[in-house]
C-alpha cells in the first residue's frame, strides 16, 4: 500500500500523523483517499485538477511534474512526499 509522508506543517490537519497509507494506484487517487480520510487538508494538497503551486510533490523521489503529473503511477512501495515549498529571502 502506498505511503504519504506528511511535512510537519500540514500535520496538524492530518491528525498529527507523520505518515498516511492508502490504497491507490495513482497519485491523484492517493491524494483523493488521504483529504477524505483528512478533509482538512483538501485544500492544502488539493487545488482544481492539480496541487497548489506552493506544493510540490514526489514519488520514489522523483518530482510527478516530469512524470505523468497527478496520474503517475504509485506501486504497493511507493512512498508519495508532500514537500511545500520554501519561500523566504
Amino acid at each position: 500500500m502506498p505511503q504519504i509522508r506528511i511535512p510537519p506543517v500540514l500535520r496538524p490537519e492530518a491528525g498529527g500523523n507523520r505518515t498516511v497509507d492508502v490504497e491507490a494506484a495513482t497519485v491523484r487517487e492517493a491524494l483523493d483517499r488521504l483529504v477524505t480520510q483528512f478533509p482538512a487538508l483538501k485544500s492544502r494538497v488539493l487545488e482544481g485538477d492539480g496541487v497548489p503551486s506552493f506544493l510540490n510533490v514526489f514519488v520514489d523521489g522523483d518530482d510527478v511534474r516530469l512524470l505523468g503529473g497527478l496520474d503517475t503511477d504509485v506501486a504497493a512501495t511507493s512512498t508519495i512526499l508532500l514537500l511545500p515549498a520554501v519561500a523566504g529571502g
